[in-house]
């Protein structure tokens, strides 16, 4: 458990090494085996998010205007940004434009919850904002990549809607069962302090075991081009300075404090491991790039997030 929670606070390292693991796997080992792990290891990167998630926060009132913001700005805007600038960088690459929009497509995972406590901001606002988006983007995403991407790579909407049953509902219903069970078992006092804690962690597991196979898949392409990984990044570090960037305008002239770093957090950080997972299970060998710049965002997501606390007394005033 020490282990994997010092994985989990070291993932800016943790994810490089694995994907060059996976370079050198993939160079010295047929790799193509290893889409055998993709459904497991997605499991395992889901289902410990769904254990603390509180689908009853959904419930609860008092920040709507505060809710609503944050997914006009997931789903109205920052979906638009990153199809634009994946025809911008790669017009002739729409694989991996389709991963730029993957990785814009999911708003919020548990990363919005945890940054949001560590920054000070409304973490019950946050909360519900990572349920709300999970749902929102599993019902929209294959209707934007149909609407945005059909034309440029195969998609068949019904086997999307299939992935994303078996890659959200079943961990989901799964990870509910769980607390469910913990907290009849040992109490909801207990539950929160010493099981919730302990699921997250693994997610990290599934994350790292994705992120080597999606490049061991890759590696003899990317060891014959080396360059696109650099070229892959930039358009990524973009898409997150844009982001960051109007969340950041939006709650200085909207919210106060609180609210304005939940509204950061909550649409700035995505739902990579579902990304990933899609990537990996509906495109096959074509998904590969898609996988590979999904994977690479997990480092300027991880590392962004963590400037950006220890730039957010300066953007929004010291905490009261």
């Amino acid at each position: 458990m020490k282990l994997v929670q010092k994985i989990t606070k070291n993932l800016t390292l943790a994810i490089p090494l694995s994907m060059l693991l996976g370079l050198g796997f993939g160079l010295l080992l047929p790799a193509e085996g290893l889409r055998l792990l993709i459904v497991p290891l997605t499991f395992l990167m889901v289902y410990p998010m769904m254990v603390g998630l509180k689908l009853g926060q959904l419930a609860e009132r008092g920040d709507g205007r505060l809710q609503l913001t944050a997914q006009t700005i997931n789903f109205a805007v920052i979906p638009f940004i990153a199809f634009a600038l994946g025809r911008l960088f790669f017009p002739d690459q729409p694989y991996a434009a389709l991963g730029l929009l993957l990785a814009a497509l999911l708003p919020t995972s548990g990363m919005t919850i945890s940054w949001t406590g560590m920054a000070g901001g409304n973490l019950p606002a946050a909360i519900k904002m990572t349920v709300l988006g999970l749902i929102l983007g599993s019902l929209a995403a294959p209707f934007y990549l149909l609407w945005l991407m059909g034309a440029q790579v195969p998609l068949d909407l019904t086997a999307v809607f299939v992935q994303i049953g078996v890659i959200v509902a079943l961990p989901l219903a799964a990870g509910q069962l769980t607390r469910i069970w913990l907290i009849r078992r040992h109490g909801l006092p207990a539950f929160q302090k010493d099981w919730a804690p302990k699921f997250p962690p693994f997610s990290t597991l599934g994350v790292l075991g994705i992120a080597f196979v999606a490049i061991a898949l890759q590696a003899e392409r990317l060891a014959a081009r080396p360059g696109d990984i650099l070229f892959l990044l930039v358009p990524l570090v973009l898409l997150y300075v844009l982001n960051f960037a109007l969340s950041t305008l939006v709650g200085r002239a909207l919210f106060p404090r609180g609210d304005a770093i939940a509204l950061v957090y909550g649409t700035v950080m995505r739902n990579l491991s579902i990304a990933l997972a899609l990537a990996m299970n509906i495109f096959g060998t074509a998904g590969a790039q898609a996988a590979l710049l999904i994977a690479l965002a997990y480092v300027v997501q991880v590392q962004s997030a963590a400037w950006y606390v220890k730039l957010t007394d300066r953007v929004f005033g010291a905490a009261p």
